[in-house]
């Protein structure tokens, strides 16, 4: 006999051997015990969590001439012809292949003679959703009331698909993702019976990339092992056979984003692309990565749901501990949103190059993120000026190169500040006319910020700037940044302008609360005119 792939040669022969749906083995084993067995099951659940093998255990408990505890004796004649697939009793039909009416007529033709031997005749319908609304009516008597000795059992990948008069006449079991611990257990056993030596990191990376599905997981096993025949299957080598990457590589490529190296990013890819890993594969296990920072970050005690080894767990912890949550929050969505555009672009590589630059890079996108972003990087850059000038006036950083009243290059002794007159309404409003002028000579990123800001006459001929974001709000409302804007003002009017920030509710309309200048006409009132 010719070989058998492992999800085919350890396909679960009895109820016991069920991996993670205990909640469906233990209601369907009680009911062949105490023979209250319905007529119609529905199996609904992502692939490979085991619908279909529990479907053929099903079928041989309620045919077995001494069941073991509600499963499968497997010694019984009919045990044998079942397991064998030589069978009349029991009928595998793919929905996929035969969804029109016809096909169904067949089957209701057949439901009208009884099985020669055996007590049920079974119809395993797999992939149901796919039948034709005809199908799906022609079926529909017959699945409600059918001869005793006959059971139907629907699998389903996608249930939402299925008609409400279908759902209605089924008992309906849902198969839940089957752990990466049960899983890995499983690959243990299954490798321990073959006699192969598998490291248990590669075991526990290959129950992961499963996703929930046992199926998977010995396919890819079973992928691993032929690749590596005769030598032990080793973590690395795991990771080259499925294309994936190491976790110390999401590490510094999150590094690279969040310091804005593009130069680190963009190389990071480069060796990626090198050593031929999958990108698709690379950006859902970065997302993954992303997931754990999140979570480390959220709790100290998510050790059970990260799942990941002591010393990553360390590595992450560290990373989390200087990661800001927002921006951790805002690579998840940014690459979640690049995983389902790129599964089936052509140029996969050019599109990641372009998200790691524009994240280095926020300056180049709009984004409400991408602005959150900025602000975040430059309240970095703010804090390492005020170190360094706290060093200068310490005197901890020299700034003087030859004398007492000379400067080192690029330093600038500090601005002799003029007294200046306040400004009056007409000083404000000839500011407000003249604004996007002064905007022009403004420096980024103060003018990208101020773009949207809208102005207004406060009180005490005070100006407004008001926001529609509550971070700019604060930013210019105190520190460097509110005596940078200060300084702007005062130079380019030759007035000194008092001003305060004011944040707009998203519910609020701007004219509606502040005082729109565009539209203010002062007029200038004399002592002469008071008197007449």
């Amino acid at each position: 006999m010719g070989y058998v792939a492992l999800y085919r040669k350890f396909r679960p022969p009895v109820f016991e051997d069920v991996k993670g749906q205990d909640h469906i083995v233990t209601t369907l084993k009680n009911q062949i015990k105490s023979d209250r067995v319905g007529h119609a099951y529905l199996f609904c659940g992502t692939r490979g969590t085991g619908k279909t093998s529990v479907a053929k255990i099903l079928a041989r408990a309620v045919n077995c001439e001494h069941p073991v505890d509600g499963s499968p004796c497997g010694e019984c004649d009919m045990c044998k012809e079942i397991a064998a697939g030589n069978s009349m009793n029991v009928i595998e039909i793919d929905a996929a292949s035969n969804n029109g009416v016809d096909n169904v007529r067949e089957i209701i033709d057949e439901v009208s003679y009884s099985p020669t031997k055996g007590k049920k005749k079974v119809y395993i319908i797999d992939e149901v959703h796919m039948l034709s609304t005809g199908a799906f009516n022609a079926l529909l008597k017959t699945l409600e009331e059918p001869p005793s000795y006959v059971m139907f059992i629907l699998a389903t990948t996608e249930v939402q698909k299925l008609p409400i008069t279908i759902l209605s006449r089924c008992q309906r079991y849902d198969f839940h993702r089957i752990t990466i611990d049960t899983i890995e257990a499983r690959l243990r056993e299954v490798v321990d019976a073959e006699g192969i030596k598998v490291e248990e990191r590669a075991l526990r990376y290959v129950a992961k990339t499963a996703d929930g599905s046992m199926r998977d997981s010995l396919s890819l096993l079973d992928q691993c092992i032929a690749f590596n025949y005769g030598e032990e299957l080793t973590y690395d080598k795991a990771l080259n056979v499925l294309g994936a990457v190491d976790t110390e590589v999401f590490s510094k490529l999150f590094s690279a984003l969040y310091t804005q190296d593009v130069n680190g990013a963009l190389t990071l890819l480069a060796d990626i692309v090198i050593q031929g890993r999958e990108l698709s594969q690379f950006v859902n296990d970065f997302v993954w990565y992303l997931r754990n920072l999140m979570l480390v970050q959220a709790s100290d005690q998510m050790e059970d749901v990260i799942d990941v080894s002591s010393d990553n767990l360390a590595t992450l912890k560290e990373q989390a501990n200087s990661a800001d949550i927002d921006t951790i929050l805002r690579y998840i969505r940014v690459f979640s949103e690049l995983s389902s555009q790129i599964r089936y672009a052509s140029q996969k590589r050019i599109m990641i190059e372009i998200t790691l630059i524009k994240l280095c890079k926020p300056q180049m996108d709009n984004g409400e993120g991408a602005f959150e972003d900025r602000i975040r990087i430059l309240e970095q850059h703010d804090e390492a000026n005020g170190k360094l000038l706290k060093g200068i006036q310490s005197g901890q950083v020299a700034v003087a190169s030859a004398g007492a009243g000379s400067f080192s290059e690029g330093a600038r002794p500090p601005r002799e500040k003029k007294v200046l007159d306040r400004a009056v309404p007409e000083d404000i409003k000839a500011l407000v006319s003249k604004w996007p002028g002064y905007l022009m000579r403004m420096s980024n990123p103060m003018k990208n910020y101020l773009q949207k800001a809208n102005l207004s006459l406060g009180n005490d001929d005070k100006l407004q700037i008001v926001f529609d974001n509550r971070q700019l709000t604060e930013k210019y409302s105190k520190g460097e940044s509110r005596e940078e804007l200060q300084n702007f003002l005062d130079d380019s009017t030759g007035k000194h302008i008092e001003f305060e920030t004011k944040f707009l509710e998203p519910s609020q309309v701007f004219e509606e609360n502040y005082v729109n200048l565009q539209a203010i006409n002062f007029d200038i009132v004399t002592e002469e005119e008071k008197e007449n």
